[in-house]
C-alpha cells in the first residue's frame, strides 16, 4: 500500500464521518496478529533448547557445551555483524530510541534481521540476555517499515513502530498493559490518546493471538496459589518493602556501570568487534565451567541463558522451605550463598556476553537480578522471624519489579509487567512502592538508566515524560531577560543604526509620546531597511516599526512564549509585568527560552 493508497483511504474515511488516521486501528491489529507469530516463532528455538539441555543433564557433553557454546554463539554473532551491516547505535530498545528521537522513527529492515538472528544465537548458546529487548526492536522494525509502506506522517510511523514494540512485549510476556505502558514510558514518551488506542489495540490482539497459539504465557507465570493469604502486605511490612526498595536501586546502580565499564574494556580491546563477542563468551564459558564444579551439578548454569526457568524457582515457595506447610526453611547458609552467587554471577555474565558485543535483553537479567536479591533478603527475614505474613518468595518477586525499575527507571512498566504475571491485586501495593523507591535511587546516583546512558554519549538528552511539561511548569520570570532598548516612534530611522552599532542590538521597543508600549522594530526589520541605505535618512522609526507583534508577562509559562514565537517569525518579543503592560521590563530571547530548556532538560534528564 503505497501514499496514493493512504490517501484514497484518508479521503474515504472522511466522508465517512472517521477521523483522518483511521486506518490506523485496522493496522494496528494486524501488527499484532503478525507479531504474535513473530514472537512464536522466535521463542519456538529458545524453548526447544531449555527441553534439549535438561534432557542432557549430568553428559559430560553438556560439559564441554558449557565451556564452549558461548564462545561459539560469540562467533555467529560476529559473522552477522559482518554480513549484516546494519545500522544500530546499540541496544535493540536504545537504536529504537534514538531512531524515535533523530531518525523519524524509520529503522532498517536489517537492523531487525541482525538482532533476531543475533539474540537468538547469544541466547541459545547460554549467552546470559533475555529474549524481550530483540522482540521489541523486530516489533518496532516491522511497524516502521510498515509504515514506510503505507507513507504515513512522521507522527504515525512513530505511533505504528510503538505498535510493533507493545505487540512484541505483550506477546512475550502475555502482558499488553506491561506492553502499552513500556512503549509508552520508555519509548515514544508520548500518553495522548492518538498514539494509546492503536498501541493498545496491537498489544491486545497480539496478547489474545499468542495466547491461542501456545495456550499460556510465552515465557512465564506464576501458579494460582502463590497469593493465598489475605493479609499478604501491611502497614508494618512497609520497612521491608522500602529496604527491598534501597537494595534492588543499589543493585540496579551496580549493574548499569558494571554493564558500563564491561563494555568500555571490549571497547578498549586492540581487536574487530567481530571478534569480541567471542572472548566475551570464552570468559563466560569459563564461569559456567566454574559454577557446575563448584556445585558439582550436572546442569546448565543458572545463570545462562534468559533465565526464566531459574526465575520460576525463586518465585516458587517450595525452593526456600523443605515442607509443604512452609514451615522448616532449607539450610539458610547453603541457600543464601547461591542466591547471593547467583546475582553475582548474572551480573558478571550478563555484562560479559552484552559488554562485549553479543546481542540480547537486558529484562530478563534486571529480572533474575532483583529476583535472586529479593529472594536472599526474604530468606534472611524469614530466618529472623521477621517475615510474618507471606513467605521469601513474594519478596522475589517485588524485586523483579524493583530491580527492572532501578535499571529502566520505568517503575510503571516494571510494576505491570510483574503484576500481570500474578493477576493478583494483593501484590500491587509492595509492587508500586519498591519500584518507586528503587527508581528514586538509582535516578539519585545514576541519572541515566541502561538504556539512555548511550544516548547520552551520543548528545541526546531526554527529560521528563513529556519534555513540554518542563515549559508549562516555568514562567517568563523565571528566565534572565535582556535589557530593553527604547526608541521613540518619532526618532529618525538612523538613530537605530547607531544605537545598534554603539549597543550591539538588533532589536528595539518603540515607545509614544507619552513614553508607553507602541511596538518593536526587529532585526529583520532592520537588515531590511539596510538593502536602502540611502533611504534611511528619509524615514523615522515609527516607519519601520512592528504594532501587531504579540506581547509577553512575567507571568507567562513558557509554553505559551514558544507558541508565540511559533507563530511569528521574530527573534525576540516585548516583556511586561502583570501590573503594568504600557512599559516593557525587558526582552525574552527565542535563543534564551531554548537555552533555559536544554539546561533544565539536562536536569530531568
Amino acid at each position: 500500500m503505497r501514499p496514493g493508497m493512504t490517501r484514497v483511504l484518508r479521503k474515504i474515511s472522511l466522508r465517512l464521518g472517521f477521523e483522518r488516521d483511521w486506518y490506523l486501528y485496522i493496522v494496528a491489529a494486524a501488527i499484532g496478529l503478525m507479531m504474535a507469530l513473530v514472537a512464536t516463532l522466535f521463542i519456538a528455538p529458545l524453548r526447544g533448547m531449555e527441553l534439549w539441555s535438561e534432557a542432557r543433564s549430568g553428559q559430560m557433553l553438556l560439559l564441554w557445551l558449557v565451556l564452549l557454546a558461548p564462545c561459539i554463539g560469540g562467533v555467529i554473532v560476529g559473522i552477522l555483524r559482518a554480513v549484516i551491516h546494519a545500522d544500530d547505535v546499540g541496544p535493540g530498545v536504545t537504536t529504537l530510541m534514538h531512531a524515535v528521537l533523530r531518525g523519524r522513527s524509520r529503522i532498517s529492515l536489517r537492523v531487525g534481521l541482525q538482532k533476531w538472528l543475533g539474540s537468538t544465537s547469544t541466547i541459545v548458546s547460554g549467552g546470559s540476555a533475555g529474549a524481550e529487548g530483540p522482540i521489541i526492536t523486530i516489533g518496532g522494525v516491522l511497524g516502521s517499515n510498515i509504515a514506510r509502506l503505507l507513507g504515513t506522517r512522521s507522527q504515525n510511523t512513530a505511533t505504528l513502530l510503538g505498535c510493533g514494540s507493545a505487540a512484541g512485549i505483550a506477546a512475550v510476556f502475555n502482558a499488553p498493559i506491561a506492553g502499552v505502558f513500556f512503549v509508552m514510558e520508555i519509548l515514544l514518551r508520548d500518553f495522548s490518546l492518538k498514539t494509546f488506542t492503536p498501541i493498545v489495540i496491537a498489544a491486545v490482539v497480539a496478547s489474545a493471538a499468542t495466547h491461542g497459539i501456545l495456550h499460556d504465557s510465552a515465557i512465564f507465570d506464576v501458579g494460582d496459589g502463590f497469593m493465598g493469604r489475605d493479609d499478604f502486605f501491611s502497614l508494618g511490612q512497609l520497612p521491608i518493602y522500602l529496604l527491598l526498595g534501597l537494595l534492588c536501586g543499589l543493585g540496579s546502580i551496580l549493574f548499569i556501570r558494571t554493564l558500563s565499564v564491561t563494555g568500555s574494556l571490549f571497547d578498549r580491546m586492540p581487536v574487530s568487534k567481530i571478534v569480541r563477542p567471542a572472548i566475551g563468551g570464552i570468559l563466560l564459558g569459563l564461569l559456567g565451567l566454574g559454577w557446575m564444579l563448584w556445585l558439582q551439578t550436572g546442569d546448565v548454569p543458572a545463570f545462562y541463558g534468559n533465565g526464566y526457568p531459574v526465575i520460576t524457582q525463586l518465585i516458587d515457595p517450595s525452593t526456600y522451605f523443605q515442607d509443604g506447610g512452609h514451615e522448616t526453611l532449607n539450610p539458610m547458609g547453603e541457600l543464601m550463598l547461591l542466591l547471593l552467587g547467583l546475582f553475582l554471577l548474572k551480573l558478571i555474565g550478563t555484562s560479559l556476553t552484552l559488554g562485549s558485543g553479543g546481542a540480547g535483553g537486558m529484562f530478563a537479567p534486571s529480572l533474575l537480578l532483583g529476583a535472586s536479591l529479593g529472594g536472599a533478603l526474604g530468606l534472611l527475614l524469614e530466618w529472623m522471624g521477621w517475615l510474618p505474613h507471606g513467605h521469601p518468595a513474594h519478596v522475589a518477586l517485588v524485586g523483579m519489579a524493583a530491580m527492572l525499575a532501578g535499571t529502566t527507571h520505568a517503575p510503571l512498566t516494571a510494576i505491570l509487567i510483574v503484576y500481570e504475571m500474578t493477576q493478583s491485586y494483593q501484590v500491587i501495593m509492595p509492587l508500586m512502592f519498591a519500584a518507586v523507591v528503587s527508581t528514586i535511587v538509582a535516578r539519585s546516583f545514576n541519572r541515566d538508566s541502561i538504556y539512555t546512558s548511550r544516548l547520552r554519549k551520543l548528545g541526546i538528552h531526554l527529560g521528563v515524560m513529556s519534555d513540554l511539561t518542563i515549559l508549562r511548569r516555568m514562567r517568563v520570570s523565571d528566565i534572565a531577560l535582556r535589557d530593553p532598548v527604547v526608541v521613540s516612534e518619532n526618532d529618525p530611522a538612523q538613530v537605530l543604526l547607531d544605537m545598534s552599532v554603539t549597543k550591539g542590538v538588533r532589536d528595539f521597543i518603540v515607545v509614544n509620546d507619552h513614553g508607553n508600549y507602541a511596538g518593536m522594530v526587529t532585526s529583520d526589520d532592520l537588515k531590511s531597511a539596510l538593502v536602502y541605505r540611502d533611504a534611511i535618512p528619509l524615514l523615522q522609526v515609527n516607519e519601520l516599526e512592528r504594532s501587531n507583534l504579540p506581547t509577553v508577562t512575567t507571568d507567562d509559562s513558557l509554553d505559551t512564549v514558544l507558541e508565540k514565537f511559533s507563530r511569528n517569525d521574530v527573534d525576540a518579543l516585548p516583556v511586561f509585568s502583570a501590573e503594568d503592560v504600557e512599559h516593557a521590563v525587558g526582552l525574552i530571547t527565542r535563543n534564551r527560552l531554548m537555552q533555559v530548556y536544554q539546561i533544565e532538560l539536562e536536569k530531568e534528564g
